[in-house]
Order: C-alpha cells, then structure tokens, then sequence
C-alpha cells in the first residue's frame, strides 16, 4: 500500500514499473539508477527539496525500487515513498561534499550488496543531477559492472499520461489561470515588478479551493519593454511603463504537476505592427491546435504554426514547445517529445505538452501559450481558460 503521503495508489506506481522495466528489456539493461528527481518521484513518490546532494533509485528487474540519498533525506523518503522502509536507505554525512570519499562509493557497495557488481547499469549522463565526478567515482569503484547511458529511458515512459496523472494537471491548470489572470489585473504603470511578482507567487502557492499550490519548477518570468526581447529573464524592483509589453511565463503547481500558461500585457496603445503579430499569432496558436490530434506527429504541430507565419511575413523556427507533467527544477519539461519540425514522434492521447510558439523581436517580445492535451479524437484539448488574446491595458 501507498503510504499517507504518496500521490498515487500503489497500482499507479506498479503500471509505472512495467513500463520501465520493458524499456529497460528492450535496451538489455539488468538496473538503472536514476538521479533525475522527476523520475525519482514518478517511480516512488519521493517528494523533497534535497537534490543538492547526491541521491537517486536503484531498480532491477524484480521487486521494489530502492531510493538512495543522504541519510537525513531517508525521513523524507519513509513519508513520501510507497515502498517497505528497508527500501529506503542512505548514505552518512560525512560524505556531503567531501574532498576525500564520494557518495558514489556508497552507492557502489548498495549495488554490489544486490549482486550487481558485474551488471549492465543505466545511468542518466546528460543529466541536470549527475554530475562527471560522480560517474568517475562510480565506474572506479564498479571495475566489472558496465555503465551504460540510459539518459531519458524513464522520461520517456511518462509521454502518455495516465487518468490520475491528466486530473492532477488539470489542478494545475485551474491554478494557472489564477496566476496569469493575477498578473494581467495586477499589471499597471508604477506597480514594482518585485510587487507584481510576490502577488503572483501568492497566487500559485495558496492555490484554488481545496487544491494547494506547490513551488513551480522555473521561477515568474515576466520581462517588460526590450527586456522581453529575451526568452528567459526574471523580474527586478523597476515600475512597469506605459508603452511596454511585458509577457508572463508562469504555470500552477498541484503535486509537482505542471501546465504552464504565457500570456503579454500592453500598457498603453501597442504599435500597429504588434497588433498585427499578435493576430497572426492567434491564427498560427489555432492552427498549431488543429494538427495537434492523435496520429498526426509533432512536427505537423510546429509546421502548421509557421506556415500562418510565413504568410505574414514572420519568421519562426526552433522549438515551439515540450512535453509537460510531473517536474522540478530547473525546468518543468519532460525532456523528451519538443514541437519542432524535424521531430516526428507520434501523437496518441493522454499526451500533453506546452504549445509555446513565442515571438521575440527587436524591440519587444509576445508569448501566448497553452497547455494541451491530446484527444482520442478531434483536435487537442487546452487545459486552461483564459482568453488568447494580446492584453491591452489603456
């Protein structure tokens, strides 16, 4: 059974293995060890603010996982973790950040005591949490075991979401649109950017009804004026202007669930070539939405956009979007299907991505963006509720 704490029933996480052990079949693989939180959390529910250190799951082909981490972090893994207790253990700490022993030499002698001494191991190498040392120590430390890139395997198993999955993000969208409606009512010249943005973490973390808000796995992004010419900058303590656009890259939080929504406030009178983007914008959104259907791919996502760019004249290109669900930070994509035109992974439903084809131009930046889901049948689902639309405040 689940403990109090898990987010799921125990029949989510057993689907869950299953499917990870066949990828791992599939790749002869014997274990992985997986240091990725998101995926630490998918397979066993482990839910804290301690990938700092070096922690992570141990799974084999049969009986439970095995979460591993800093000894006071096992605490955290008895109340969050669905499994037995002697399945949780960690390492002491006088390894944290010592120049003189490695947590890896512990996480070696885990894995010889579960005689995988001389095993094919998946490990995460392009890896946020996995760190060159790491994989040094422990290639050293398992001489005869055969350490082998497994980057993304379990991600890629989180692609199609599950019933209880989709009702947690959907939470979330209805705390997204609490946070972005929070920023475009808020949004006004003279209010302190600061401000604006204590207001629209109050937002997300207090929640909606009962569904509290979790920490969002990116920060507020709300560039103004030249600043959102820039994808990814923050906010500082400057007013708000008149005759700025500032775009708002924001998503509710329910469980470590995401759907991230981006919309752009105008204060003041936009220039008519913004009003003009900003139409082909919504044109290009709703043509992106149309391909996004079961069996088409995500590539016909992103092409459908610029081909309503191309006819007016804009250029776009890159990625337009990721695939979304359960994440921390430093970032709430799944690292695995992007909206881009020479990515053909197949749509099938249960999928769910950010379709965010922002606009960033000399002077000023546009992002309007949904969370969708794909449909068994028709064009994709868009989980939040706010209008798609440039705001424009006199």
């Amino acid at each position: 059974m689940a403990t109090q704490n898990s987010a799921f029933e125990t029949s989510e996480y057993d689907r869950r293995i299953a499917k990870t052990r066949a990828a791992m079949s599939a790749a002869g693989l014997d274990a992985i060890f997986v240091t990725d939180p998101s995926n630490q959390a998918w397979l066993t529910g482990y839910d804290g603010w301690s990938f700092y250190v070096h922690q992570g799951v141990i799974l084999t082909m049969e009986g439970e996982p095995v979460w591993w981490g800093r000894h006071m972090d096992m605490m955290g893994g008895r109340r969050t973790c669905w499994m037995q207790q002697d399945n949780i253990v960690g390492y002491g700490d006088h390894y944290v950040q010592s120049t003189v022993i490695h947590p890896m030499q512990d996480l070696a002698a885990h894995l010889k005591a579960r005689g995988l001494e001389r095993a094919r191991i998946g490990v995460e190498m392009e890896n946020y949490y996995y760190s060159a040392k790491a994989h040094a120590v422990l290639t050293e430390e398992l001489p005869q075991a055969h350490l082998i890139d497994a980057t993304a395997l379990v991600n890629w198993q989180r692609l199609v979401k599950s019933d209880a999955e989709i009702a947690f993000i959907r939470k979330a969208a209805r705390i997204s649109e609490k946070v972005v409606q929070t920023a475009i009512d808020r949004a006004a010249p003279g209010v302190r950017k600061n401000d604006l943005v204590a207001d629209i973490m109050h937002a997300g973390i207090s929640g909606v009804g009962d569904d509290w808000g979790d920490y969002p796995a990116i920060v507020p992004l709300t560039p103004s004026g030249l600043d959102a010419t820039a994808a990814h900058l923050t906010w500082d303590g400057a007013p708000m202007r008149e005759g700025e656009a500032t775009f708002f890259e924001l998503s509710g939080c329910y469980r470590r669930y995401h759907a991230p929504l981006c919309r752009t406030v105008f204060l003041g009178t936009p220039p008519d070539e913004m009003l003009r983007t900003a139409q082909a914008q919504m044109e290009g959104l709703a043509a992106g939405l149309e391909a996004a259907r079961a069996g088409n791919r995500t590539c016909d996502i992103a092409n459908a956009f610029m081909q309503v760019m191309a006819k007016h004249g804009i250029e776009r290109s890159g990625r337009m979007g990721y695939a979304i669900g359960l994440s921390y930070p430093p970032d709430w994509g799944e690292r695995t299907a992007s909206i881009r035109s020479e990515d053909e992974t197949v749509l099938e439903p249960g999928m769910t991505f950010h379709f965010m084809p922002a606009l960033w131009m000399d002077s000023w930046g546009l992002e309007t963006t949904e969370t969708i889901l794909i449909r068994e049948d028709g064009a994709a689902e868009t989980l939040c509720d706010i209008e798609r639309k440039l705001f424009v405040k006199d």
